[in-house]
């Protein structure tokens, strides 16, 4: 099969260490190349493996799930022990705008569309374990966690379960954490810059949702709000407060909630 991509870079198993592979594409939704960190469990005879996409928040790029919370490590020890299924989990960049792109479609280029379309045909181009049959899940944090309650929420049909960790649930809030001007993440549809609204938008169609939030988390009301708002319209979902703070050591601790839910899914 012909590859999508114009150029594809992949690293050299010889030198690729802890079950991580990269991958650098070269797309004409980026109007130039982006980054995949994958992990890929080291066991045999799989194949249409789930893949996970697993997005970062504002500040991150592709390397940081796995080097600053050790996701790689947290989910090979989960499979290992029986407690989730294998699954390859990818780590992309988000576009590299900014300070956050907020996987939208701006300053002409489409980091929804690098997400929700090229990550997964560079994974499937590219991990021999999965294939068009393997099932998708998106998750992500803070900003990556806008990301994956708005994409998976717009893109149901795709994803077959959506995870986040505390959210931003509309574009509003990117002030808190970059210095470019919010006007930058306005679309032309406006419901595409809130959770809720795209939400509700396709609420009859969603894929199992559950997102959490540490209760010293400065996004800890707008979590709230978004919980009580589906509550409000009987859109189907899990919310959880746990202790903690907007930081790593809470992300490393909850993703764990992400890939058993995902696990449970398939």
């Amino acid at each position: 099969m012909a590859s999508i991509f114009k150029t594809t870079e992949i690293s050299n198993p010889e030198f690729e260490s802890n079950n991580l592979r990269f991958i650098t594409v070269k797309t004409k939704n980026l109007n130039g190349r982006g980054d995949i960190c994958v992990f890929v469990p080291p066991f045999k005879n799989l194949e249409n493996l789930p893949i996970v996409t697993l997005l970062h928040g504002v500040y991150g790029s592709a390397w940081i799930w796995a080097h600053k919370a050790g996701v790689h490590f947290t989910a090979l020890k989960l499979m290992e022990a029986g407690v989730i299924k294998p699954m390859v989990i990818a780590m992309p960049s988000d576009g590299l705008w900014g300070d956050g792109s907020a996987y939208l479609p701006h300053n002409q280029a489409n980091y929804e569309a690098w997400i929700v379309d090229d990550v997964i045909a560079a994974i499937t181009e590219n991990i021999a374990c999965t294939s068009e049959a393997s099932p998708l899940f998106i998750s992500g944090l803070s900003m990556g966690g806008f990301g994956a309650l708005r994409l998976g929420a717009k893109y149901y049909k795709k994803y077959q379960g959506i995870s986040a960790h505390s959210s931003i649930t509309n574009t509003n809030q990117m002030h808190l954490f970059v210095e470019e001007d919010e006007a930058n993440y306005k679309q032309e549809n406006r419901h595409n810059e809130d959770v809720f609204q795209t939400m509700l938008t396709n609420k009859k169609h969603l894929p199992p949702v559950r997102f959490d939030c540490g209760k010293d988390d400065l996004l800890m009301e707008y979590n709230r709000d978004l919980h009580q708002k589906l509550i409000s319209e009987n859109i189907p979902h899990n919310y959880q407060e746990f202790e903690g703070a907007h930081e790593w050591s809470y992300w490393q601790e909850h993703v764990k909630k992400s890939l058993l839910f995902f696990s449970n899914l398939t």
